[in-house]
């Protein structure tokens, strides 16, 4: 039976190898009683104190983002544009406030459940592609922010679904941060290249 990763997972310190090796983990979320689930495929890393790509670089610290600086192991959901609830996940420990963007996932559970929320009629990947897509079809919303990665609403397993080969992984650039300066270009991202669930190849 697959459990929950502990919090010992989230506090680790390296929030780039976290990125990556989340890639092939099962997110589930638990919303009003409906289940769903699916594997990671795509995530993008933010380092708090020296990425200007990251809400909390240089000490950054608002009504926000103050939940980046708590010990990692708990979510980061912000609406974007106004429109999208993008889900992160916060590592590392007290006050370092590194965070995971979940940028794709290939669902597993819940298909219909998803396709509801996305007033979708089938499956395609455009389904759970894309953070904003993502968070919409799991049912994650500011309502989530601060919400504990080992409780009952949203939480990750590690239960061998995927025999990642480490070729299967692809590292690139992240995406959408141009006013990053240079920090832009850092290979900060990760996605399954054996998955057509993926916001950008």
């Amino acid at each position: 039976m697959s459990q929950k990763l502990p919090l010992s997972y989230y506090q680790q310190t390296d929030v780039v190898h976290l990125a990556k090796d989340l890639i092939g983990k099962k997110i589930v979320s638990n919303i009003n009683g409906k289940l769903t689930s699916g594997m990671i495929t795509e995530t993008e890393a933010y380092r708090g104190y020296d990425d200007k790509a990251c809400h909390a670089h240089l000490g950054r610290f608002t009504d926000r983002t103050k939940i980046m600086y708590e010990p990692g192991g708990v979510a980061y959901v912000y609406l974007c544009y106004g429109i999208h609830h993008l889900f992160n996940i916060i590592t590392n420990t007290n006050g370092n406030a590194d965070a995971i963007l979940v940028r794709a996932v290939e669902p597993i559970d819940g298909i219909k459940v998803m396709l509801d929320r996305r007033n979708k009629s089938q499956l395609d990947k455009t389904l759970t592609s894309g953070p904003g897509n993502f968070s919409k079809a799991f049912g994650l919303h500011k309502s989530h922010y601060g919400a504990h990665l080992t409780g009952d609403e949203v939480w990750i397993e590690e239960d061998g679904l995927a025999r990642l080969r480490e070729s299967d992984i692809i590292t690139t650039t992240r995406i959408g941060i141009d006013y990053a300066g240079e920090d832009k270009d850092l290979p900060w991202r990760f996605y399954l290249s054996t998955s057509q669930f993926v916001s950008k190849r």
